[in-house]
Formats: C-alpha cells, structure tokens, sequence
C-alpha cells in the first residue's frame, strides 16, 4: 500500500493521530473537534501553563467549558510541550499566531518556528496542514522546501495543504463542525488527504485548485469585512458631522432586502485577522508591482479610529468644563469584541494608552477580563471595576468600547456622569456623546 493510501485508510478508520501545534483560539477548539469524533490527538504547545491545565481538564478560554476539554482529554487529547512526539502523528496541523512586525510586515516567525521544530521528527506518510492567515505562496515557498530538505517528496511522501482558519468566538450559532471549511493541496494527492482528514470533522470541505487559492481566499474574506468597516468607520464621522444618526441610517438601508450588507461602525478594528490580514496581502503585492491602494485607504480609516473616539472624549469634557488631564475615566469593556475573553489587538488598549498618555486616570470594567493581562503592546496594573450606582457616579467620563451584554445599560445610564458611546447602545444627546 502506498503512502497516501494508508494515510487515507487511518483516516477513515479513525486510527490517524493528529497533532494539533498552537493551542489557542484556533487550535483548541479544532483539537476538541477531532477527539469528540474519536481520534487520538496531542495537542503541542510552548506555554507549559497551558499544557497543565488542559491535562487537568481545564479550559483557559471563557467560551470552552473545561467540562468540554475533560471529555476530550477523557477521550484521548494529550497536551504536550515536547515535540518530538510529533513522530507518533499522521497529520500536523499549525494553528500559531501571524501577527506584523513593528514595521507593519508579516512575521511568519512562530510558523516557521513551529514547522522547524515538527521537522526532526517528521516521516513517510505524514500530513501537514497549516491553517494560519498569511499571504499567498507561503505554504509552497516556505513550508515545502524545508519539508523536502528532510528528504521528504511533497505528494508523494508527505502531503501538504493549506487550509485557513474560520472561527467566531463567542458565536454560538457558528462551530468548528457547522463552519465550511477551504482545502487546497501543493498536489492532487495532497488535497485528497487533507480533504480526507478534515472530513471527518467538519460538515463540509470546500477544497480549491491550489494552497495559493486557499491562502488568498482568507484574506479576501478579512479584507471584505476590513473594507466595509472603514467605509461605514468613514460614514460615521459624516453622519456626525450633519447631525444625522449613523445607526439610524444603517437600520434603515439594512431593510433592502438585496445589494445591502449591514455593517456597524465602532472605536477601531480588534481580533486576530481583521486589523492584521489587509497587511499580509499588501506586503505580497508589492513584489508584483502592484499598490493596493483601496485596501491601504481602509486601513488608514480603521486606524485612525482610536484617535476619533479620544478627540470626542476630549471633547466631552471639556463640554462639562474639565480638562483630561486629571480625569478619572472608567473603560467599559476591554476585549475586542462583545461577550469574549479575547484581547487581541483591542483597540480598547489603544484607547485606554492615548487617554493615559493625555494625563487621565484611566479604570476599566469587563466581567469577562478580571484582570488586566500581560500582553505585547503595554500592561495596566488594573483589574475590572465592579459596576454599582456609587462606582459609576465616581468617574468624570464612562467610555462604552465594547458593548458585552452583561453590562446593566439601564444603571450606566442613569448614574454615569458623561458617557461617550462608541457602539450605540444609549440614545444620544444629554449626558451621552456619540463616539
């Protein structure tokens, strides 16, 4: 039996091992995914917390339960920091972070890192899979050469695909089962394998003629949304500008029932893909002489949003007479969107620095963030607020930046001093300034 038969007969009889590498909000739920459907699956990572806990049956991310990852480690899921175990799987899947440099240029270093640590312990008959954003080409020019240089013949040996992520945390309606998900193949045979193994997880592969394909459709989806956000982000301060309410006139083009997408304007883009995919294919397209200039000018919007939202706070102020400087301003919400414990890219941190910067004293609330966390861009020595009538009525300024559910809307309103919205949620005039 060849290689690529046998790695299709484990598949289908469920024998293959698969080895999840980057245990966050991609790779967990994709880990849970393959062992609720019986495969064995070790989960590799470099953070030995993470390790632990999963091994205790403990989730680190709010909207995984922990009894979710006990079942899944009752059936078989071994987290694991030494990736020399890489040996015992039949697929590799790399779901590791692709974030931009301080140049604004795509830093493939975990990617390659994490392909470059499998490789020692890679064999005959192996899929690989890497499912993070980047541009396209990087599955060919940068995955299968390394595999090769170990002797290994893509399509015949080892089978290569590129096959992006698709998550929505938060959003219960949307699974890593229900989501269709995009294959492509370096070969014909790789594509069978990787449609093959995912497959048996997911509802629907839509498979595509090649990885570039696939890399690019990724990004398309991102740019689209990253398009019509700084589009609507650009509309806002329009509408603003002639008294006219924005939402209002979002609801109402939202009722034609053709040609129309609703998308809703906010204090800046936050998340993994969107503020950072626009950039990946940018950068590529510059090697074919091509300027994306439509693509640029949407970025330049979304980016200049934080400093939008921090002029009308400023602005408020002083409309009650106090300057920023010295204020007491209570952040309502700091993930970066609504009902997760996700802080990526946040443009909340940008807000809560440029305020802090300006000489405000700066406070946050989230019941989904308790405290505030190590990460790259700065760290507050803060922890969530608890909101009562007393806190509310303490602060100078409330600035609504993520709009969770769980806040009480009905008590902000009626005991915050000035609120500056960003996401609608407070009809505006009075005390309430639009943002």
């Amino acid at each position: 039996m060849n290689a690529l038969q046998d790695l299709l007969d484990r598949i289908e009889r469920r024998r293959a091992v698969v080895g999840i590498a980057g245990l966050g909000y991609v790779g967990l739920p994709l880990a849970l995914r393959f062992a609720e459907e019986g495969f064995r699956v070790i989960g590799f990572d470099i953070d030995p917390d993470k390790v632990e806990r999963l091994n205790r049956g403990e989730s680190y991310i709010e909207h995984i339960s922990s009894e979710a990852v006990a079942r899944a480690v009752g059936a078989g899921l071994q987290a694991t920091t030494d990736f020399s175990q890489a040996a015992e799987a039949d697929a590799l899947i790399l779901c590791v972070p692709t974030p931009l440099d301080r140049y604004r240029n795509p830093d493939l270093s975990f990617v390659l890192d994490t392909m470059d640590a499998l490789l020692p312990h890679m064999h005959a008959g192996q899929l690989v899979s890497l499912e993070s954003t980047t541009w396209p080409g990087t599955t060919e020019e940068k995955l299968k050469p390394r595999i090769e240089a170990r002797g290994l013949k893509v399509g015949e040996d080892v089978f290569l695909v590129y096959s992006p992520e698709r998550e929505d945390p938060g959003n219960p309606k949307f699974t890593t089962r229900n989501i269709p998900k995009v294959c492509g193949g370096v070969t014909e045979a790789c594509l069978k394998a990787g449609v093959a193994l995912y497959g048996q997880v997911v509802d629907e592969v839509v498979p595509v003629s090649s990885t570039q394909a696939a890399e690019l459709t990724k990004l398309l989806e991102n740019i689209h949304r990253a398009v019509n956000i700084g589009l609507v982000n650009e509309m806002k301060i329009v509408a603003d500008r002639m008294g006219i309410d924005i939402l209002e006139v979002i609801r109402a083009a939202a009722t034609k029932p053709f040609g129309f997408t609703p998308y809703w304007p906010g204090p800046g883009l936050g998340g993994h893909c969107i503020p950072i995919d626009p950039f990946y294919l940018t950068w590529k397209a510059r090697e074919y002489g091509v300027h994306t200039r439509f693509i640029e000018l949407a970025g330049e919007i979304n980016s200049s949003m934080p400093d939008y939202v921090v002029n009308k706070v400023i602005l408020a102020l002083n409309g009650v007479e106090k300057p920023v400087k010295g204020s007491h301003i209570l952040v309502l919400g700091i993930a970066y969107k609504k009902n997760v414990d996700d802080m990526r890219e946040s443009p909340s941190v940008e807000l809560m620095l440029k305020l802090s910067q300006l000489g405000a004293e700066i406070a946050y609330s989230d019941p989904h963030i308790p405290v505030f966390p190590k990460i790259r861009k700065c760290h507050f020595d803060l922890s969530s607020v608890e909101l009562t009538p007393e806190t509310l009525a303490a602060y100078d300024c409330v600035l609504l930046a993520t709009d969770h559910d769980r806040f009480d809307y009905d008590m902000i309103g009626r005991h915050a001093r000035l609120i500056v919205d960003t996401r609608g949620r407070f009809p505006a005039g009075g005390k309430v300034v639009r943002a």
